[in-house]
């Protein structure tokens, strides 16, 4: 090619990258909003903010320090979620809990403080002030196979750390 081709390719090239950057707004797309997490659905089960986990010590055995944590699941595999932070555990076993419930019928969502003792692979949760009673097993898989019990009713879920 000779010299005037280049020069011509080369105002081809600077004209149509000018226009490019002369394009209007309304030829660019509005840029993507940021990614949120959802807000719990309304009547879920949620934990305050104030809720803390103490880390074990050393000297809790592992398989009770395996409790320690937050536990999401949902009772009988119906959307009545529910959360369980095991706040504390003590070297005997015995632990500080936060329960939280969602919606279900005419009950509202909630949270209820308790304690509670594990005895091998159960934790066994003295009576919720409502009346509920509620145990949990750790399987194999890490998950907690849970039963709740209250008025006369019976809930058996799973349970799995979050």
């Amino acid at each position: 090619m000779d010299r005037g081709s280049d020069l011509r390719r080369t105002v081809l090239i600077l004209a149509a990258l000018a226009l490019t950057a002369c394009r209007s707004s309304e030829d660019v797309p509005p840029p993507a909003p940021p990614v949120t997490q959802a807000p719990p659905p309304v009547g879920s089960a949620a934990l305050d903010k104030s809720v803390v986990i103490t880390p074990p010590g050393r000297d809790v055995p592992r398989q009770y320090a395996a409790f320690s944590g937050v536990w999401v699941g949902s009772w009988d595999g119906a959307s009545f979620d529910a959360r369980l932070a095991v706040r504390t555990i003590a070297k005997n076993g015995r632990v500080e809990v936060t329960y939280a419930w969602g919606t279900l019928g005419d009950v509202k969502p909630g949270t209820a403080d308790g304690q509670g003792k594990i005895a091998g692979n159960t934790m066994k949760l003295e009576r919720f002030a409502n009346g509920g009673d509620a145990t949990f097993t750790m399987q194999t898989n890490g998950t907690l196979a849970g039963a709740y019990s209250l008025a006369g009713a019976s809930y058996m879920g799973t349970f799995h750390k979050q």
